[in-house]
């Protein structure tokens, strides 16, 4: 599943091979793409760049017109060499951006669009993303603000709001949370400002550290293992690996997304 990890680290893949690249081709399934290129064809443009902002994948043309995808649960961008055979399926390609030396292949991208100058800075979901925690910008102060207008609320489901901070996904959710020992059903007035910090920390700590290994797969507990990649997720009734105990599991929030957590290493308050 894609987080902000995995976006960041697609976004540099496709820069190092795009950026100052001439598009040769594009294609794409959705016609709202289709009909911009048919208009301005992308064709005989330049990559100027690619990056990340929170979950939201941007590749910025010459002329000023930028592509933004977002993932959502199973998109994935790849770059191979022209004439390369794809590792997915054709029917889940959605978008190809052709150059010379690269073929960049979005395949199962449910969001895309076009966007043009000023556009880009006024689309809403970037307008009001929160802190993106790998950017070397990252403001964990804003982060704390903006996590203290939800006291109401549960702390694993503010964590995945992208309007409060961008880049947490269900996985890293519950392994932050986990590090940071705190009981995901915690609501947010009941937690100190030094342990929202903590959570902050952590969080930025293994996601800007998954970024730079590169690796295929995320880890947390950055065990020499490969048994052993996470504390909590997907270990349902598993033995806790700090103390033993069976890791428990729940649907949590509107969007019942699934929380992994030990209840003795992250004991509820009442």
């Amino acid at each position: 599943m894609p987080e902000g990890d995995t976006i960041h680290r697609a976004a540099r893949t496709l820069h190092a091979a795009l950026s100052g690249q001439t598009v040769t081709k594009f294609v794409s399934v959705f016609t709202q793409l289709t009909r911009v290129d048919a208009e301005k064809p992308l064709a005989g443009r330049t990559v100027e760049g690619v990056d990340a902002a929170g979950k939201h994948l941007l590749m910025h043309f010459s002329g000023d017109l930028h592509l933004r995808t977002h993932m959502r649960m199973n998109g994935s961008w790849h770059i191979y060499r022209p004439g390369e055979r794809w590792r997915k399926r054709s029917h889940e390609m959605r978008i190809v951006v052709e150059t010379a030396a690269w073929v960049a292949v979005a395949f199962n991208v449910p969001v895309s669009e076009f966007l043009e100058g000023r556009a880009l800075e006024r689309q809403d979901d970037l307008l009001h993303l929160g802190p993106d925690l790998i950017a070397p910008a990252f403001d964990a102060l804003e982060a704390r603000r903006r996590i203290r207008e939800h006291q109401d609320e549960e702390i694993a489901n503010v964590l995945l709001n992208q309007r409060v901070v961008s880049g947490i996904g269900n996985e890293y959710k519950s392994e932050l949370l986990f590090m940071a020992r705190v009981n995901p059903f915690t609501h947010v007035q009941d937690l100190t400002d030094e342990q929202l910090d903590t959570i902050l920390t952590i969080a930025r700590k293994i996601m800007v550290a998954n970024v730079e290994m590169r690796s295929p797969s995320r880890v947390t507990t950055f065990s020499l293992d490969p048994r052993h990649k996470q504390y909590v997720y997907s270990r349902g009734g598993q033995s806790c690996r700090r103390c033993a105990t069976r890791i428990q599991f729940a649907k949590q929030g509107k969007d019942v997304r699934g929380t992994y957590w030990c209840p003795a290493c992250q004991p509820s308050r009442s």
